[in-house]
């Protein structure tokens, strides 16, 4: 039950009522009307905007058309119980108290579906995210993109659309070559006591590559790795296989699991490069040409050649793409067009690609392809996963890779658990960069949202326990003839916020709109607890250890919308604290 969708609903409905009668003149789209909370100090429950969007169209002033549209609006509704008009036009709502008692009812009974927008059009979704390198653990760098792409795919299955979760591998280039040799010279190191040859910047020197050659040379004994050309095949498949299992292991500690693993290698060498660009040049996409020097580089020195470019202007890039280089070989950038168009085969609806601060600038060009490939605007949609700064003892954290001190996921999680990492790394936009600081992750006060949003239900649960009672149970109330406090219904009116939560967070796939809603909800809800402290009657449990239905109620709606916003974060809701 979206209670502003409701009303907006009722809204439309008046006002082509009296667009029939010739009373309004209405656009082609109702688009622009909202149905929205006001602020408190109006005591009111739903505003809307209709008459300021109506205002121009009807040659009236706001206020003056507001006041004529308030009385039907009152008129069609008992459950209304004032309807008031401000400055510069609003429309303002008071529901009568019998509305609340309504609300929750339809709500407690429909649990499982509240906050589920059932009128939206289900769509299927392929969600990319983390798709790191294959050469290691996953660092703090790839946590918070690996949780927002969760999230994101979390907030789109309660809604009731398809999701398929995928990892792109890149298991193809220089890197991958730089990262089999590493693992040679430790397995080198392991078996003939050579010296790991540290002064070559192009390995890897992290201390996991040890473990990956041990688990290689323990596995395979009849491979003889003398000579590395004659197993480098053999021994990068070894080594990819051990850096995904390492990987999997990461992120099943975070509680991500993916549904596919699609391997940049195999896109390659199953031609499927050579098959999109001859596609892209039957719809002259294609073009051999030269491209000028990049921003920054010396264009004395940039040496212009003929290469195959793809017209990624033509979607709005500022420049158009090499496809291939030098020697003949693929770009990175081909391999990733060939890559969409495997995605777009696969008919999905819509294509979600969460990429690091890094990758901010490949946003348009990948863009370019999906557009020229698919046909249509809009079809790929990229998330952005800004940096994070480590906070400890009030100083930064550094990461390096190249020395191999990174702060891995395990790391994090050993310092402060998949809760804290997966609440605090929602709790900012992702286009803006989060510290995350340690100390603060594990305070237990309401400086930390996650404890704050955690202790919430943990109340809700003692007072279930204290009257002998399965918080996660099914209560029936056969007379729902409640009578609600103001304190108790400015909770009902931020419960009633859930949808709209919902379909924002969905909408613009903005997940740290959940977090920031839960903490909200609970921070209303402490302070409501906290008034029983000095006021026996606002308490839950009476002295003979009984508590009203109402009470019962009220707070199991309560219960039930932070279970399922810290189910869709991936967090826990402990019973006990």
């Amino acid at each position: 039950m979206n209670i502003f969708e409701q009303y907006l609903d009722k809204i439309k409905k008046i006002i082509l009522d009296q667009a029939k009668n010739g009373e309004l003149v209405l656009p082609e789209r109702l688009d622009g009307i909202t149905a929205e909370m006001p602020p408190a100090k109006f005591n009111s429950d739903i505003s809307t905007n209709v008459a300021m969007f109506l205002s121009k169209l009807n040659n009236k002033p706001p206020l003056e058309l507001a006041k004529l549209l308030a009385k039907p609006i009152k008129e069609n509704d008992d459950l209304i119980e004032d309807v008031s008009v401000v400055k510069p036009g609003f429309i303002n709502i008071k529901f009568k108290p019998i509305f609340w008692t309504n609300f929750i009812q339809s709500i407690i009974k429909d649990s499982d579906n509240y906050g589920i927008n059932s009128n939206e059009k289900k769509k299927s979704y392929l969600v990319e995210f983390v798709s790191a390198n294959p050469t290691g653990p996953l660092h703090v760098g790839h946590c918070r993109g690996a949780i927002l792409g969760d999230v994101i795919a979390n907030i789109l299955l309660f809604n009731k659309h398809k999701v398929t979760k995928e990892y792109y591998v890149n298991d193809y280039g220089n890197q991958i070559i730089n990262f089999t040799k590493s693992v040679y010279f430790r397995i080198r190191e392991i078996l003939f006591k050579e010296p790991f040859p540290s002064d070559n910047e192009d390995l890897y020197p992290g201390d996991y590559l040890i473990t990956f050659a041990e688990n290689i040379v323990n596995a395979n004994k009849k491979i003889n790795f003398e000579n590395f050309d004659q197993i480098a095949e053999k021994l990068t498949e070894l080594s990819i296989e051990e850096a995904l299992k390492l990987i999997k292991k990461n992120l099943n500690i975070l509680g991500i699991n993916h549904d596919n693993f699609v391997s940049e290698k195999k896109i390659v060498t199953n031609r499927e490069v050579e098959n999109v660009i001859d596609y892209l040049q039957k719809t002259k996409f294609v073009y051999k040409g030269k491209i000028k020097a990049p921003v920054g580089e010396n264009n004395d020195k940039w040496e212009e050649r003929e290469q195959l470019l793809f017209r990624s202007t033509d979607f709005g890039d500022d420049k158009d793409r090499a496809l291939q280089k030098t020697d003949g070989s693929w770009t990175y950038f081909a391999s990733d067009v060939a890559y969409h168009k495997n995605k777009l085969d696969r008919k999905f609806d819509f294509l979600i690609n969460i990429l690091g601060a890094d990758h901010a600038g490949y946003i348009k060009r990948i863009s370019s392809s999906v557009d020229a490939l698919s046909n249509s605007k809009g079809k790929l949609i990229c998330k952005v996963s800004q940096l994070v700064k480590l906070i400890k003892d009030k100083k930064p954290f550094k990461m390096s890779k190249r020395k191999g001190d990174y702060i891995t996921v395990d790391d994090l999680i050993n310092e402060v658990g998949k809760d804290a990492t997966r609440f605090i790394m929602l709790n900012r936009s992702s286009d803006v960069e989060l510290d995350f600081d340690f100390d603060n992750v594990i305070e237990k006060s309401k400086d930390n949202p996650l404890y704050y949003v955690q202790y919430c239900y943990a109340r809700i649960a003692s007072v279930f326990r204290h009257i002998g009672k399965d918080l996660n149970s099914e209560i029936k109330i056969n007379n729902y003839d409640f009578q609600y406090t103001d304190d108790e219904i400015n909770i009902l009116k931020k419960i009633s916020e859930w949808p709209k939560c919902i379909d924002i967070a969905s909408n613009k796939l903005e997940p740290h709109r959940i977090p920031t809603y839960l903490y909200d909800l609970a921070s209303l809800f402490h302070s409501y607890w906290n008034l029983g402290k000095d006021n026996p009657e606002k308490r839950f449990i009476n002295d003979q250890k009984k508590i009203t239905d109402d009470k019962l109620i009220f707070l199991k709606s309560i219960s039930n919308v932070v279970k399922s916003g810290m189910n869709i974060v991936g967090v826990s809701t402990p019973e006990k604290m």
